[in-house]
């Protein structure tokens, strides 16, 4: 019986060491505090102002949201403002972002608007520091080429920014390079959620790269608040917990005592900020 106890605190313990964020030096989040982020903009794909847009970036500038944005890659290694990787939903054409160069994709339109996609340092320059931003880099696999450039055009705004991705080799790269950005590692239930099964899906839902990565925050689907790694990392280790998507106000009221800041869409909250 001694043996299963030892053993038992000896997984615990490793578990915990596992999971745990960053500890020391962490940067201040106070800047972030006070506002809900409009997920990939104030959008709405049925209107002029489609996901990732320009428009939708003004509209949530103007409505005293922060924003979230998805950055990735074209062919001649210009950062974007676009969410998937394929450009068939959004632009109805073949292909992935990187298979075209900027200037190639400015020739397409999103969603049949007379919106183009955005320049990452085009957007940066409308928003001016006005609001806080969430800049989620897509890196596919290992490729994380995405986030030199990226770095490289952030560290000249002078505004408030943090970075987060699904891919923890992208928070690793930042915790070599630029440590001192405050970086967040984005998960899901995906066993749930996806279906995707395995051993690198486990690991990725229950956060078990955290002692590698060093996440600052934790952005979890908001409907899975209850997963403990994410609880732990919020309640013994004080990361800040960040919640996506929520959709409606009644999520949003709901989730409040969960989390500390929320990405939100297809909805306008009843007030921008976080407070009740």
């Amino acid at each position: 019986m001694t043996v299963v106890f030892i053993v038992t605190g000896i997984i615990v313990v490793l578990y915990l060491l596992a999971i745990m964020p960053r500890m020391i030096g962490k940067p201040d989040k106070t800047p972030f505090q006070g506002y809900l982020y409009a997920h990939r903009g104030l959008h709405g794909n049925e209107g002029d102002a489609p996901e990732n847009s320009m428009k939708a970036f003004e509209k949530a500038v103007h409505g005293g949201y922060g924003m979230e944005m998805d950055i990735q890659l074209s062919k001649d290694g210009i950062p974007v403002v676009f969410h998937d990787f394929t450009l068939k939903r959004l632009c109805g054409v073949a292909g992935k972002v990187k298979d075209y160069t900027f200037r190639e994709l400015q020739k397409f339109r999103l969603l049949a608007t007379g919106e183009k996609i955005p320049a990452l340092k085009d957007v940066l320059n409308m928003v001016n520091g006005r609001v806080p931003l969430i800049v989620e880099i897509k890196a596919e696999w290992t490729d994380i080429s995405v986030c030199e450039p990226v770095d490289r055009i952030l560290r000249e705004y002078p505004g408030v920014y943090c970075i987060e991705s699904f891919n923890p080799l992208v928070l690793l790269w930042y915790r070599k390079h630029h440590n001192q950005v405050m970086r967040g590692q984005l998960s899901d239930a995906f066993f749930r959620e996806t279906g995707w099964k395995g051993l690198l899906c486990f690991v990725l839902e229950h956060l078990l790269l955290d002692f590698l990565t060093k996440p600052d925050f934790i952005a979890y689907n908001h409907k899975y608040y209850w997963t403990p790694s994410r609880q732990i990392c919020q309640k013994l280790y004080k990361n800040t917990a960040v919640a996506w998507t929520v959709q409606s106000q009644k999520e949003l009221d709901a989730r409040r005592k969960d989390f500390d800041l929320f990405i939100f869409d297809s909805f306008i909250p009843q007030d921008n900020t976080k407070a009740s």
